[in-house]
């Protein structure tokens, strides 16, 4: 069977199901429908659809994982916009300034997605806050070698996200 036919196939078999199992967690019939687009478009990248004796499992743990992308998304969107409301509506960003931040909050988040967290953290207290490596280590309580090696570690996993070949 042709990868385009089986492909047609299991959306029209499992999409309504696909979308009803999104709905339940989400609650929202267009962000479901969202997914489930996503879901298949991401069959659609892949050089070949493999055969599936499970195909729900494989879409489910597919579609899971971008259910995932979206919750951590929204956590945020939702502290980016608490963080704002705090501010002096005199120094507050733009609609346009806060939407460049959170794309650019989201595309950090993304690269650093899959990072352990103190590797995480000590490369964003390196970069964003502009601490030492003395401090970062007293704030993880982790020894100066190692916050060497996490912020080594962070940037060589980002520049594999920008660059995969290298």
């Amino acid at each position: 069977m042709s990868d385009s036919k089986h492909l047609s196939d299991l959306y029209r078999e499992h999409r309504p199901w696909l979308h009803s199992w999104l709905y339940r967690r989400l609650g929202c019939s267009e962000s479901a429908a969202d997914l489930v687009q996503d879901t298949f478009l991401r069959l659609l990248a892949k050089r070949s659809v493999p055969e599936l004796t499970q195909p729900r499992a494989y879409l489910t743990t597919i579609a899971h994982g971008l259910f995932v992308n979206l919750l951590r998304r929204r956590q945020l969107e939702q502290a980016y916009l608490e963080a704002l409301a705090s501010l002096p509506q005199a120094v507050a960003p733009s609609a346009e300034e806060r939407w460049q931040v959170l794309q650019s909050i989201q595309a950090i988040d993304t690269m650093l997605h899959g990072l352990p967290r103190k590797v995480r953290e000590a490369f964003l207290l390196h970069q964003l806050e502009g601490l030492k490596h003395r401090q970062i280590a007293e704030t993880l309580g982790v020894s100066q070698s190692s916050v060497r090696q996490y912020i080594a570690r962070a940037l060589l996993h980002c520049m594999a996200v920008i660059d995969p070949q290298t």
